[in-house]
C-alpha cells in the first residue's frame, strides 16, 4: 500500500523555515557553536608568569626575593617535564596583533631589577636548557654599574649595558622597562601617585622617567621595550592610561593569578605573576598552574 503526498511550494517553504529554526536553536543551546563562540574558545591561551629577582648561593641571603640558583635550575627542568614552553613579550604581542601562534602550554619567566646575578647564574642556565626569560632592569643602576670600575658583586651589583646586550643578542633574554629610577620606597612608592599630587604633575613625572628609560634602551641596545613592569606592582588610577599613552602594548603587576591571553589587545595589560620564593619547591610552584 502506497501513500501519495502532494508537495507544494508552501510545503517546501514550511520545511525550510523549520530547518532554519532547528539550526538556530542548536546554536544558542551550545550544541553547535557560533563563529564568535568558536573564535573565542580557540584564540584564548592560559599563561602563567613567574616573577624572579635575585639568584644567590649564600643561604643567609636567600628568602622572599632571593633564591638558590639550583632552585631556578629545578624550575627549568620541571617546566620541561610538564610540557611548558617559555615565551617572551614579543611572542604574546605577535599572537594578539599579528595572528601568530603560541605553544600549547606557554609560560613566561621574568626577572625584576636587572641584578648582575641574573647574568652570572640565570643566563647560563637559560642557555643550557634552551629557555627564554624577560629581564627588566632599573635603568639608573645599569648606568651606574656600566661606569663603575669595581669588580661586580653577585649580591648587589646590577647588569651593565654590555651584559644586557650580550643576553639580548643571544635570543634567550628579552629586555623590558622597569622605570629609569622609580624603584624606590622613599618619598614615592614605585610610580604610585603621591597624596595631593595633581594629575598633571603626576603624568609629567611618570612620562619623563619612563621615556628616559626608553631612550637609554634605544641608545645602548638599539631596542625599544614594549612592556612595562610596575615597580613593586603598585600603580594609581591613571597609571595604566599613562603607560598606554607611551605606546606600551603590555604591562605586568605582582598579583598572583593565571592570565588568559586572547585576541583582545586589553588582555596583555596588567598581567599577573607568581612570585618565586626560596622556601617553595618547584613542584609546589607548578602545582599553582594546574
Amino acid at each position: 500500500m502506497y501513500l501519495k503526498f502532494k508537495i507544494t511550494k508552501n510545503t517546501l517553504l514550511t520545511v525550510g523555515i523549520l530547518l532554519i529554526c532547528v539550526c538556530f536553536s542548536l546554536m544558542y543551546s551550545g550544541f553547535y557553536p557560533t563563529a564568535d563562540t568558536a573564535n573565542t574558545k580557540d584564540s584564548s591561551v592560559q599563561l602563567p608568569v613567574v616573577m624572579y629577582h635575585s639568584l644567590l648561593k649564600d643561604t643567609k641571603l636567600q628568602g622572599q626575593f632571593v633564591i638558590d640558583p639550583q632552585k631556578f635550575e629545578d624550575d627549568l627542568k620541571m617546566l620541561k617535564e610538564k610540557g611548558y614552553t617559555t615565551v617572551t613579550v614579543k611572542d604574546l604581542i605577535d599572537y594578539v596583533y599579528n595572528d601568530k601562534s603560541l605553544p600549547e602550554k606557554p609560560i613566561l619567566l621574568t626577572f625584576d631589577d636587572g641584578y648582575y646575578n641574573n647574568y652570572l647564574y640565570a643566563y647560563p642556565l637559560l642557555k643550557k636548557y634552551e629557555c627564554k626569560a624577560v629581564i627588566s632592569p632599573v635603568v639608573y643602576y645599569s648606568e651606574v654599574y656600566s661606569e663603575s670600575t669595581d669588580a661586580p658583586s653577585a649580591s648587589y651589583s646590577h647588569c651593565t649595558w654590555e651584559q644586557l646586550k650580550e643576553m639580548q643578542e643571544s635570543g634567550y633574554v628579552e629586555i623590558q622597562n622597569h622605570s629609569y629610577n622609580m624603584h624606590s620606597q622613599s618619598g614615592r612608592l614605585g610610580i604610585k601617585q603621591k597624596q595631593g599630587e595633581s594629575n598633571e604633575d603626576y603624568k609629567k613625572i611618570i612620562t619623563q622617567d619612563v621615556s628616559t628609560a626608553q631612550r637609554y634602551f634605544k641608545e645602548n641596545l638599539n631596542y625599544t621595550p614594549q612592556a612595562f613592569i610596575y615597580p613593586f606592582g603598585v600603580r594609581s588610577d591613571s597609571s595604566e592610561d599613562i603607560i598606554k599613552s607611551l605606546s606600551f602594548k603590555c604591562s605586568f603587576t605582582c598579583e598572583e593569578r593565571i592570565n588568559t591571553i586572547s585576541k583582545d589587545k586589553e588582555s596583555l595589560y596588567l598581567l599577573g605573576r607568581f612570585i618565586r620564593i626560596n622556601k617553595t619547591t618547584s613542584k609546589e610552584l607548578f602545582k599553582k598552574f594546574e
